[in-house]
């Protein structure tokens, strides 16, 4: 695979899975000669969940749009779709500088992560800036209104909730509050670019600065078109309010409480819910099941019928 994407004289002499990867396999690649890269493959094809398709495709056909904040990116060393040398999707990328932040953070004192959080805020802002001009991932389907983009991800994961064995009400039922406020979800009319995944186990902080600062970002293997509300920064940003968390809305702006932005918010957090379940599944944690069942329904009765 090296030799393949980086040439013939490209030889690995050490690979270290990287212990933060949940869905890709990644692996840190030492070379004998030059610099350590990231190996990433995918899941195999018939491991990969429908609301979860070809996410490794989806990220490579976002790069362009994360222009914005190019300099935090690792760089992509080669690319291979063929499935000629194995069965997945794979790409070779440069390491990003740094220390994942869910290691680097506990260096710092507490009262010094608001610095963190007003990175993550500006660097939310500067990728909710870039407008497209569709709703969907990256590869699509690709839909002219936001409240289908929400349907057909909705249909796709009721889907994944069948194949998997997984009792599915919640998701119909949340399916129907999205036909119900259409004109609610369709007032965002201009998409734009949301991220996925965008938190502190995808960034990278400074080895030696005095206040902990991003310096790298990594895995946007779900972005999509859509409202900025509905990003997963935003629903980790709005968790433990009071915190140093606030930080992220001192650089990325408040968000008005109106009484539509609050309907939005109730369905996009539902639909992160069934997400996280689907992740649990996934991850083998089926303990925690029974948790995101009681945790959507309770988000579900907030929303007016």
């Amino acid at each position: 695979m090296c030799r393949r994407l980086l040439g013939p004289n490209a030889q690995p002499v050490k690979a270290v899975e990287n212990e933060f990867g949940t869905y890709n396999s990644t692996f840190r690649v030492e070379l004998a000669a030059g610099a350590p890269v990231y190996l990433r493959v995918a899941p195999p094809a018939d491991r990969q969940l429908r609301s979860e398709r070809q996410f490794m495709r989806n990220e490579h056909a976002g790069i362009p749009f994360l222009a914005p904040i190019a300099p935090l990116l690792p760089l992509t060393l080669g690319v291979d779709f063929t499935h000629e040398i194995v069965d997945r999707d794979y790409v070779i990328q440069s390491e990003l500088v740094g220390t994942p932040a869910p290691d680097g953070l506990d260096r710092y004192p507490r009262d010094k992560w608001v610095s963190f959080f007003r990175d993550m805020g500006s660097i939310a802002r500067s990728i909710h800036a870039v407008r497209g001009d569709r709703f969907g991932f990256m590869i699509g389907p690709s839909f002219a209104s936001w409240s289908d983009a929400l349907l057909a991800s909705l249909e796709d994961v009721a889907s994944d909730h069948t194949d998997l064995g997984l009792a599915s009400q919640d998701v119909h039922a949340l399916a129907g509050h999205v036909s119900r406020h259409r004109s609610t979800l369709d007032q965002i009319s201009e998409p734009r670019l949301l991220h996925g995944d965008l938190w502190t186990v995808n960034v990278t902080i400074s080895d030696d600065a005095p206040l902990p600062r991003i310096v790298g970002v990594c895995d946007w293997d779900r972005m999509s078109w859509g409202d900025p509300l509905a990003d997963w920064t935003i629903f980790m940003a709005r968790k433990r309010p009071g915190t140093e968390r606030d930080g992220f809305w001192q650089t990325y702006g408040s968000v008005t409480p109106t009484l539509e932005a609050t309907v939005r918010n109730l369905i996009y957090t539902a639909r992160h819910l069934l997400m996280v379940r689907l992740e649990r599944i996934r991850l083998g944690k089926v303990d925690d099941i029974a948790t995101t069942y009681q945790d959507v329904n309770a988000v579900l009765l907030q929303i007016p019928t």
